[in-house]
């Protein structure tokens, strides 16, 4: 199965489930994942997901669409996800052991 094209969604209400994001979503396209980011300990929302997406095309209507808008009184900040590489933070130069997603 493929990844999709991810999203970045940040300014989120921390009572934002992975459910309402899919349904926020999936009025643009297909909708494979969505993960609210949160504390390993509290559970609690860190204020941001990422949504991944079935097609591109669908990917830029929503981040078109949902940039700056409003949702549950706040203003979403909406925009595609760049793959990024997650390298060690010890002093030692090892090859990165994960990828992670950014944002410009």
């Amino acid at each position: 199965m493929t990844e999709g094209v991810r999203i970045y969604v940040g300014n989120l209400p921390f009572k934002t489930t992975d459910e309402e994001l899919k349904e926020l979503f999936c009025q643009f396209g297909d909708v494979l994942t969505t993960s609210v980011i949160r504390y390993r300990e509290s559970k609690r929302s860190k204020g941001y997901a990422f949504v991944s997406m079935d097609e591109e095309a669908a990917a830029i209507k929503a981040v078109d669409n949902l940039n700056e808008q409003i949702y549950m009184d706040r203003p979403l900040k909406v925009k595609l996800a760049n793959q990024r590489l997650n390298f060690p933070r010890d002093e030692v130069h090892q090859p990165p052991k994960t990828l992670r997603f950014a944002i410009d």
